[in-house]
């Protein structure tokens, strides 16, 4: 008797036309938007192996981190690629946050916590005594799932980071206020009222401006902790939109419990349970073809 194929969810990898696959095989256009399409796994003859070929941004290796007496990574070991989106998939309380705060130290404010195995930015051990932790947060920004905004103007939101680094020259910050305000696709819609506060926008554009006083301090690599959690769906298309751009010129690293999301925005992919790194690979293959069974259990909804 003939089995019956693997039937996995595919999401839409890019903002192209998909195209629908019935059980049958047989091909349809599928208009953007119309997200999971369902298609028959197909056969392969070679697993997808997880080797990044692009130049390396940050590697971690053999990585272990603790609160307390309770590990919650055991044994992390991946390579990040420059200018790039990776994605970290898991359900909640996997570890897939813990290991973002890591890239820039996030967690030493947290006390009690401790980590061994190596964190390597550029080849450099960001856990050395020597780094400056201000200058490392610097080159790798962060924002958050929440949007925060200071209580300020939009125009000191963002001049804010270059100040605290010592910048006086108001030509200058004039020119990060815009460049940055651009890059994160929001010049357009509040040039015209830099000194109103940065309270009375909305949640898509406080997400924005956030973003954008992320990149006024001209970081090498961006994490996002589930940038568009909060936001309604054109707020995230926005947001997403803008990540797709942002690859160019930065390595962009986002946790996301939206698996539509992830195969969207993202070249690779990180699937985390419990603390273990189980799968990592090229977003399309790792959501068409894993490699592993507790990662397809996850893609399809088995459990998380």
């Amino acid at each position: 008797m003939n089995s019956m194929p693997t039937v996995l969810p595919t999401y839409a990898i890019d903002q192209s036309e998909v195209l629908h696959v019935d059980a049958a095989g047989t091909r349809s256009a599928a208009t953007k938007g119309q997200t999971p399409i369902t298609t028959v796994r197909p056969m392969v003859t070679k697993q997808p192996t997880g080797e990044v070929t692009q130049p390396v941004k940050i590697r971690a290796k053999n990585v272990d981190f603790f609160y307390g007496d309770n590990q919650v990574l055991h044994n992390v070991s991946l390579d990040i690629p420059e200018k790039s989106v990776t994605a970290f998939i898991g359900p909640s309380g996997c570890g897939k946050s813990t290991f973002l705060r890591m890239l820039n130290r996030m967690n030493d404010i947290i006390d009690g916590t401790r980590h061994t195995g190596d964190v390597l930015l550029e080849g450099s051990d960001v856990y050395a005594p020597s780094v400056d932790v201000v200058l490392l947060r610097k080159r790798v920004g962060m924002v958050f799932q929440k949007s925060t905004p200071f209580p300020k103007s939009i125009f000191e939101n963002i001049a804010y980071g270059p100040r605290v680094a010592g910048l006086r020259n108001k030509a200058k910050l004039n020119e990060i206020v815009e460049t940055s305000l651009k890059r994160a696709a929001l010049w357009d819609e509040v040039k015209d009222r830099l000194n109103g506060s940065a309270m009375a926008l909305s949640g898509g554009q406080q997400q924005r401006l956030c973003i954008a006083r992320t990149l006024a301090t001209d970081p090498d690599v961006v994490l996002m902790d589930e940038p568009a959690s909060a936001l309604d769906p054109a707020s995230t298309a926005r947001v997403e939109d803008l990540i797709f751009e942002l690859k160019k010129n930065y390595t962009i690293v986002i946790v996301t419990h939206n698996m539509q999301q992830a195969a969207r925005v993202s070249q690779r992919t990180a699937f985390f349970f419990q603390g273990v790194l189980v799968e990592t690979g090229d977003t399309r293959a790792l959501f068409t073809n894993p490699t592993e069974k507790q990662t397809e259990d996850y893609i399809t909804g088995r459990f998380g």
